[in-house]
């Protein structure tokens, strides 16, 4: 999630994800593949993306995701998005 807990996204074990917007659920969906620390998106509408993992923080295109039950992400302090663009 977002450290404003804006977007969250779910990452499931069959090779898909689930991304919700604000009051949105399932706002965005699809295949995720998984090498070492990277992921590849591809979501339903053929849309394309990239992660990468460090220090457990999924830094995905421009936006900084964090697990749900990380301090920052539970702090909801916006400058902490800031330090990591």
């Amino acid at each position: 999630m977002t450290a404003d807990g804006f977007i969250r996204q779910e990452l499931l074990s069959n090779g898909r994800y689930d991304e919700a917007r604000g009051s949105r659920p399932s706002a965005y969906t699809g295949s995720c593949t998984v090498t070492g620390n990277h992921l590849n998106y591809v979501d339903a509408t053929g849309f394309t993306a990239t992660g990468d993992v460090r220090d457990s923080v999924l830094f995905h295109e421009h936006r900084v995701l964090y697990r749900e039950n990380d301090e920052y992400a539970v702090a909801g302090d916006p400058t902490l998005t800031k330090v990591h663009r």
